[in-house]
């Protein structure tokens, strides 16, 4: 890759990363108490996107400045209750984080969250680009609160999306580089003795050892978010994924994919359900 792709390349995820920071309190203070135990460097396993399944914002729209920076695809992945279709894609540098991509199958809502979804995306300026999209997220609408809840009653992640568009709604700290952890249990320990909740109840850790993939995450933060009419609540933003990657055996590589069943429950870390039950 050039050199200039490769300065785009990292503004790109540096942009992403401090939206994201942003939105979610958490993620600074995690990662610092993870370097004041010894943690000198945080390298992170991949970068989470979601969307709506709609021009200019689906998913292959969303993809191609990445894969215009040397990304590849490495997998698809198909979530038939949450009506969510994803793919993943990897840097062969392995610099850089990979990218996992989600959209949400809208066809499969009711028509009145159709009508409400497809209002959203047509108040989108003409001509936006998917690299506008990801670099400048003021471009999505404010929405009404109203049209938030009527979402949230059908899908989860469609109330996320209209509340916060285009960004980064999760990153992911690879367990793998970690020096004062073994496993994924004890950094989930450590961290739940220093009051985070984490996803998935009594089942925390996600995949195992035979899927060559495990993974965790908190439950999001929560942001003060305003609706039009500046109605403001309190409301799920982003969270922090950890994960632990296996070598496959006979190529004795680490495992470069996901698994969808893993997925499909880190999903739930924005679940307005879960905040309700942390609260």
């Amino acid at each position: 890759m050039s050199a200039s792709k490769n300065l785009e390349l990292k503004a790109l995820l540096s942009h992403l990363w401090n939206d994201y920071a942003t939105m979610t309190p958490q993620a600074d203070d995690i990662r610092h108490l993870l370097q004041e135990r010894g943690e000198s460097s945080l390298v992170n396993d991949h970068i989470a996107i979601r969307t709506f399944n709609l021009e200019p914002i689906g998913l292959a729209t969303l993809s191609e400045p990445f894969l215009e920076l040397g990304y590849t695809l490495t997998g698809e992945y198909h979530f038939e209750e949450k009506k969510l279709y994803a793919r993943s894609y990897s840097h062969p540098s392995g610099e850089f984080p990979r990218i996992f991509i989600s959209e949400l199958l809208t066809e499969q809502l009711s028509e009145s969250a159709q009508k409400i979804i497809a209002g959203i995306v047509a108040r989108l300026p003409d001509q936006i680009t998917a690299k506008q999209l990801l670099f400048v997220q003021s471009f999505w609408p404010v929405i009404a609160a109203e049209d938030y809840d009527a979402l949230l009653e059908e899908s989860e992640y469609a109330g996320w999306m209209s509340a916060f568009g285009i960004r980064a709604n999760h990153f992911t700290i690879s367990v793998n580089h970690l020096k004062t952890f073994g496993n994924l249990q004890s950094l989930n320990g450590f961290l739940e003795s220093r009051g985070y909740e984490f996803n998935g109840g009594a089942h925390k850790v996600q995949g195992s050892p035979e899927q060559f993939l495990e993974q965790s995450s908190t439950l999001a933060s929560t942001v003060e978010h305003t609706f039009e009419g500046d109605e403001t609540r309190t409301i799920p933003s982003c969270y922090y994924e950890f994960a632990l990657r296996y070598p496959v055996p006979g190529s004795w590589c680490i495992y470069d994919g996901f698994q969808a069943k893993n997925a499909d429950k880190i999903f739930e870390s924005t679940d307005v359900s879960n905040y309700l039950r942390a609260s």
